[in-house]
């Protein structure tokens, strides 16, 4: 039987979705709940310090979210994340972009005002990180400490409602937050015409992580053309070389070049091919082209199932407990969308991914499963794991297949080629 996934289907899923967020509220529990408190972090602290014994110390969790997810209410508390925000900015973006309902803008300016309220505290440009205190394998990350794997989101968030209604404070927020990019994360030269960033700012912050130069090249790339700015662009190509020289003969990337972290996953992944594709967007540049045509070749090939649905990795770090994450179909979907009309296999994959997604993730609530589990679901409702990132996907995929509300080139359409699977 052949099915065609419809943008009336995708937005219809999109509205329920809204719905749900309304009743729900802004905030949530999250997968780093089960080692957010002190307990669970000094667990987690053992486990990369004497890994035999802290299996045994991080065990109760794991087996937790792998039987009970729910329990996680037992390990911390709900709470707001900015990167959660940011994603659900740009989705009300999208919306009021194509649907041209003032309420939607409304939503979307809600989500800004929010993210200048919860900035991170003691630093002199717009930063955000994460609400809780992190224990890495390099230390704990202190709540508030700003972050670049979630700063691009916020730059990305004002920039997209800026295009909408020009309010000139989000053009100041935009440029505090491109300041800050640039100011407070060291470089470290890795060849003559690369660096990788921090991926926190301040001494002894881990550094050598892909995707964390990849958002820095991307968001520096982006405010050099947004604010005319050289100074950014000198740096945005380090790290963009950086990123490039990183890519195994393969087409992969690992998570880091520590020769710790030499984990493929599939967000991580997607991650980086985003930011390639993005920095391609704006520069034309054929390097960007290159690695992501490799990319995309691997990515297709070894991150997705014999179904054509994501797997969590193609290289694993550890066992897992779960078979498939909402996070992989989020970013599936935008790189799909993303790469629209470039890669056949990747245009088959994302029509499939839509359609599985449609079929069994959404809950009657408007909500979506956050993870399909060894056994079961994980059903408890994460805003950062991955209900905003999803609801930005789905909004993206919108922004290109529904006529915007003051009309829209067909050439940017995706509904002239209907996505059709066979089951």
């Amino acid at each position: 039987m052949k099915e065609t996934v419809t943008a009336e289907k995708v937005q219809a899923a999109v509205l329920q979705f809204v719905a749900w967020l309304e009743r729900h509220g802004e905030t949530s529990f999250d997968h780093q709940s089960y080692f957010a408190s002190d307990l669970g972090r000094s667990a987690k602290a053992l486990y990369y310090r004497k890994p035999l014994l802290g299996v045994l110390a991080v065990s109760p969790m794991i087996l937790s979210e792998a039987f009970v997810p729910s329990a996680r209410r037992l390990f911390w508390k709900p709470q707001r994340f900015p990167i959660a925000d940011a994603h659900y900015a740009m989705g009300f973006a999208f919306l009021a972009q194509v649907l041209g309902q003032k309420s939607h803008l409304k939503h979307a300016v809600h989500f800004l005002e929010v993210l200048k309220e919860t900035r991170c505290k003691g630093f002199s440009h717009y930063a955000w990180g994460y609400p809780f205190n992190w224990e890495t394998r390099n230390g704990t990350l202190k709540e508030g400490t700003p972050m670049i794997t979630s700063v691009p989101y916020v730059y990305e968030a004002f920039w997209q409602v800026y295009q909408l209604d020009g309010d000139p404070q989000w053009l100041e927020v935009m440029r505090s937050i491109a300041q800050h990019a640039l100011e407070d994360y060291r470089d470290f030269e890795v060849s003559p015409n690369a660096s990788t960033c921090c991926y926190c700012p301040g001494p002894g912050n881990s550094s050598g992580v892909i995707n964390a130069s990849a958002y820095r090249a991307f968001l520096l790339t982006r405010a050099a053309l947004d604010f005319s700015e050289e100074k950014y662009r000198k740096v945005a190509e380090r790290n963009l070389n950086f990123v490039i020289e990183s890519q195994n003969p393969n087409g992969s990337w690992y998570y880091a070049i520590d020769n710790v972290r030499d984990f493929v996953d599939h967000f991580h992944t997607c991650f980086v091919l985003k930011a390639l594709a993005k920095i391609e967007q704006l520069t034309g540049s054929p390097q960007c082209r290159s690695a992501i045509e490799r990319g995309v070749n691997y990515y297709v090939k070894n991150l997705f199932d014999s179904n054509g649905l994501p797997k969590p990795f193609s290289k694993r770090p550890r066992l897992t407990v779960y078979r498939r994450e909402l996070y992989d179909y989020a970013e599936c979907i935008n790189l799909g969308v993303l790469l629209h009309g470039r890669f056949p296999e990747l245009d088959r994959i994302l029509s499939v991914v839509l359609t599985d997604l449609l079929r069994r993730w959404q809950k009657s609530d408007g909500s979506f499963r956050a993870r399909e589990l060894l056994i079961g679901w994980d059903n408890v409702p994460m805003h950062r794991w991955a209900q905003s990132q999803l609801f930005r996907s789905l909004c993206f995929f919108l922004s290109k297949n529904l006529p915007k509300s003051q009309g829209q080139d067909s050439k940017d359409s995706l509904l002239s080629l209907p996505f059709k699977i066979t089951n």
